[in-house]
């Protein structure tokens, strides 16, 4: 616990959504869910608007569509959120060199080792002065804690949301943690929780009235000690400098679940294609290929293969991948499959055996048609499961009578057109797709729609933020 407040933390405040409003004009001030957008699909944020219908994170989509109705809901674009980060990072690093990132868009630093706050009144100035270059690179607002330990930064950062700062004078922890609910801790999950409720224990302040041995004998004594000191503000954890990525994974949930084997093969070629696309992107090769399965009776299998050396070739991860699911009873069905790749290293020891028996792999796969990447064109790309029915296997056309499959759009994925220049797609069916024409720092744009297979119509990267837009963050009661 320091003297001082020198420890910062930064939480984005409703990150995902806040991009989506920053990069669509006609979408700020509105209620904006990110998720997924099938039956099945979870909120992965939403936008202070829609938080004020009681949608929040990790609700069933579903769920949130009855509770806003009228909301716009998009699939994700992590491309974009993943540079918007590393902007956002960047900055960080600047201030100090500890910093600990915990996701995308929340991190630690320590502001002391960076050598730009010593005391409250240098760390508030650095916090401030933090918030407004990141408003001015991005147009986004995050929130700031800063405190003498990560838990006390952490609540702070809480409390200041949205769009705000609050610094938590060493000396005043106990009187500001008293009247806070047990689950402000960290640890304190659901079911200790109802564990504590029980006890007649709801706020921080009774945990401490109840006592050390009181809680080691409810809760076990690893457990209760940390508790105990967690109430009185008590956190020597240090800020720990970003430690390196321990693997690399995909996966998907599928609104039905697939039962046809050859689906099932081609969506897990896939998936090693997208995992080793985000392998290169992380500068790193791996040795393990893991693969998950989850069935539709939701027990979940994993697979590994060990290389003889690590590997981003994306044939042989394909082929390893291959291998695993032949081991796997698909036969109920399955909702969910993923690929992964751990035992990361900086460099690539290719494994010539192995790379020679994907390339046979592969040619078979072609003289088979059963490859399983048609079909994965469109804006959806690979984020959307295809859901279409094909031909029963063995009854296939031969290629040059085989007709196109229809290009999937899913809303809030990026598009140009060669008249209408860039644009989102609002949403598609029936054989049509409504695109809204505009882009980040312009005004909110024009609708039109056209056939899913108009030739003019293409999939796009997203653009990157204007800094310094008005996303209307700020306006938000959480």
């Amino acid at each position: 616990m320091r003297a001082a407040p020198t420890i910062l933390h930064l939480d984005m405040d409703a990150f995902y959504a806040s991009v989506e409003q920053a990069s669509k004009p006609s979408l700020r001030g509105k209620a904006v869910i990110v998720g997924g957008l099938g039956p099945r699909g979870v909120v992965a944020t939403a936008s202070y608007e829609a938080r004020r219908f009681g949608v929040h994170s990790a609700m069933p989509t579903a769920q949130a569509r009855r509770l806003c109705p009228n909301g716009a809901y998009l699939i994700p674009r992590f491309t974009l959120y993943r540079q918007v980060s590393d902007v956002v990072m960047a900055m960080l690093r600047e201030l100090s060199p500890l910093v600990e990132p915990l996701s995308l868009d929340e991190a630690f630093v320590d502001l002391e080792a960076g050598g730009v706050a010593f005391d409250a009144g240098s760390a508030r100035a650095a916090g401030e002065r933090l918030r407004a270059d990141i408003r001015a690179a991005t147009g986004l607002s995050g929130s700031v804690g800063l405190a003498g330990s990560k838990m006390l930064a952490k609540v702070a950062s809480e409390e200041a949301k949205p769009a705000g700062l609050l610094l938590i004078e060493p000396g005043t922890e106990r009187e500001l943690l008293a009247p806070m609910s047990v689950r402000t801790l960290p640890g304190v999950g659901p079911a200790t929780g109802e564990h504590l409720r029980r006890a007649g224990i709801t706020t921080v302040g009774e945990l401490v009235e109840a006592g050390e041995d009181e809680l080691v004998r409810m809760v076990g004594r690893a457990h209760g000690t940390g508790l105990y000191r967690m109430a009185l503000g008590l956190d020597d954890r240090p800020v720990v400098a970003e430690r390196d990525a321990k693997s690399v994974s995909v996966e998907d949930t599928f609104d039905v679940d697939l039962h046809d084997r050859v689906r099932i093969r081609g969506e897990v070629q896939r998936l090693a294609d997208r995992c080793v696309q985000r392998l290169r992107g992380s500068g790193h090769s791996g040795r393990t290929i893991v693969l998950k399965v989850r069935r539709y009776d939701f027990s979940t299998l994993t697979r590994s293969e060990t290389l003889r050396g690590p590997t981003d070739d994306a044939a042989v991860v394909r082929e390893a991948a291959s291998r695993l699911l032949e081991a796997v009873d698909t036969t109920g069905g399955v909702r969910l499959l993923g690929v992964g790749v751990t035992g990361l290293a900086d460099y690539t020891q290719e494994d010539l055996f192995a790379q020679s028996l994907a390339a046979g792999a592969g040619a078979a796969d072609e003289e088979g048609g059963t490859d399983g990447t048609a079909g994965g064109t469109g804006a959806a790309g690979p984020e959307v499961a295809d859901g279409g029915a094909g031909a029963p296997e063995g009854s296939e056309p031969p290629a040059e009578a085989q007709e196109a499959p229809e290009r999937r759009w899913a809303a809030g994925s990026d598009v140009r057109h060669v008249l209408y220049g860039p644009g989102w797609v609002q949403g598609s069916g029936v054989g049509r797709v409504t695109v809204r024409f505009e882009q980040p720092g312009s005004e909110p744009g024009r609708v039109r729609t056209f056939r899913v297979d108009d030739p003019e119509l293409e999939p796009s990267d997203p653009l990157p933020l204007p800094g310094d837009t008005d996303t209307g963050m700020g306006r938000g009661t959480d």
